[in-house]
């Protein structure tokens, strides 16, 4: 499987606190090696390590990231999702690393970033969420092996069709 990262640009704490989390909690399930966010804050690094103790996986976050140094500094191929790109039926494949750096913004992008991206992609040309574009473009990029990981934590959801059951290990 290839080695994603997420770079969140422009979370605002009090603001995006439940969609940025959600943006971590979507990258993890779907098969991003880790998220990488601009502003510091430490409750979200706890609510997302927390996560990943109670279900498993080797996801990481960091927050507090310089973006500019990170997009400089990344070896591979800087993809950012913007309702303003290149269709993704039509740039996917054109995707060759196996290492990719996924740009999601919270606030408006600064315009360098454009400029900066191999490639400006966008799920669909109208608004949307973030959560949306970052999940369609994980199971496309991935070819559905992030829906099939095992994450190996203490916690497992048992499917089934009505009700919630969870095993829990330590049990």
């Amino acid at each position: 499987m290839a080695d994603v990262w997420i770079l969140r640009l422009g979370h605002r704490p009090a603001r995006d606190k439940r969609v940025t989390t959600h943006v971590a909690l979507a990258a993890r399930a779907l098969g991003a090696k880790g998220i990488m966010v601009s502003t510091k804050d430490p409750e979200l690094e706890k609510v997302v390590r927390g996560v990943v103790k109670r279900f498993g996986g080797d996801f990481t976050i960091k927050t507090g990231v310089r973006w500019r140094e990170c997009i400089e500094r990344f070896e591979g191929e800087i993809v950012h999702l913007t309702m303003y790109g290149i269709h993704i039926d039509d740039a996917i494949e054109r995707i060759s690393s196996e290492k990719v750096l996924l740009v999601v913004g919270a606030e408006k992008v600064p315009p360098e970033v454009y400029q900066m991206a191999t490639y400006n992609i966008a799920v669909g040309n109208q608004p949307h969420s973030e959560v949306a574009a970052l999940a369609v473009f994980l199971d496309r990029f991935l070819k559905g092996e992030g829906l099939t990981r095992e994450f190996k934590g203490r916690l497992h959801i048992l499917p089934c069709e009505r009700g919630k059951r969870v095993v829990n290990d330590s049990d």
